[in-house]
């Protein structure tokens, strides 16, 4: 437990909570909203609540499906062991990150704030490259096959219409354990 805390601190709290407070207190102390006339301001904060509630919604799902079905947190160094393709996965395959750019996004729209959009788009412009680099070679060389055809059937960052299955409905679990690539139980979906 102590290892999704830590992990839920130091990675989304940090990028979704404690940067943007530190850049609205110290580059635009005192800014509320967007300055827009009545109406306008109450659907931005009304857009703004509802991305950050969807934010936080995919962020819950995907941090109980890596305890429960990954058995692992998101962090990188305390990496799920199964590869979890269950749930909001079948949708899309980076729910964390989309729920990150949902909540940002959110918090611009509730803050009017320039800077916030400036580090939105630093957020996205990072995961643009570190996630095609970094993250999903090192995903291929853990879960081989069993990772290479749900890339290939699940978008990253933009959900699908309908949930993805695996040919027949089955999927081959692969886990990773002590750094080894190891087949697991054959699961129905």
């Amino acid at each position: 437990m102590l290892k999704h805390i830590q992990a839920v601190l130091i990675l989304p709290v940090m990028v979704t909570v404690v940067i943007p407070g530190l850049l609205i207190l110290t580059a635009e102390p005192g800014k509320t909203g967007w300055a827009l006339s009545l109406p306008l301001n109450w659907l931005a904060l009304l857009g703004g609540v509802l991305f950050v509630s969807a934010g936080l919604i995919l962020l819950f799902k995907t941090i109980s499906l890596f305890a429960t079905i990954g058995q692992g947190t998101l962090a990188p160094w305390f990496a799920t062991r199964k590869l979890v393709v269950q749930g909001i996965y079948q949708y899309v395959r980076n729910p964390m990150i989309s729920g990150v750019f949902c909540i940002l996004l959110g918090e611009v729209l509730i803050f009017g704030s320039t800077i916030l959009l400036t580090w939105f788009f630093m957020v996205v412009i990072i995961n643009l490259i570190y996630i095609p680099l970094f993250e999903e070679p090192g995903l291929e060389r853990r879960f081989g096959a069993d990772y290479g055809l749900y890339k290939q059937n699940v978008p990253r960052w933009i959900p699908r219409l309908a949930p993805w299955q695996p040919p027949g409905g089955k999927v081959r679990m692969s886990e990773n354990t002590s750094g080894s690539l190891a087949s697991g139980e054959v699961e129905e979906k």
